[in-house]
């Protein structure tokens, strides 16, 4: 009976350790780290992401390899079925999401053309 649940994020073993890092090194009481998405950018959306004290209410929770990650309601749809990578290369050093709802992305890979998820129609 229990509705479907999607799985909003996934995290790599990368990310993982680098939102480890990010948390120990906040110096301050962290519940996790806070994803979303806000306007901006050469493609239209950019992601956004903040340590965050406590858990923000309404927010999905991930918890996954040992780090909680939180993604804000309106990001939810955007993010869907995302998985969160961490990768150094010469260029640039950043989370990477790896995105089924991309559109079209920038080169840079910071901002991107997003839709809404098609969920199924949950049956009333």
């Amino acid at each position: 009976m229990g509705m479907m649940k999607f799985k909003v994020l996934s995290l790599t073993d990368a990310a993982a350790a680098r939102v480890r890092e990010i948390l120990d090194g906040a110096g301050r009481p962290a519940a996790g780290v806070r994803v979303g998405v806000r306007n901006g950018g050469c493609a239209g959306m950019a992601y956004t992401m903040d340590v965050v004290e406590s858990a923000p209410a309404g927010d999905d929770r991930i918890d996954e390899k040992g780090v909680t990650v939180f993604v804000e309601p309106k990001a939810v749809l955007f993010l869907l079925g995302t998985v969160m990578d961490f990768r150094e290369s010469k260029m640039s050093t950043g989370f990477v999401f790896e995105n089924p709802n991309e559109v079209s992305a920038c080169g840079c890979g910071e901002s991107v053309n997003l839709k809404p998820a098609q969920l199924p129609p949950v049956p009333v």
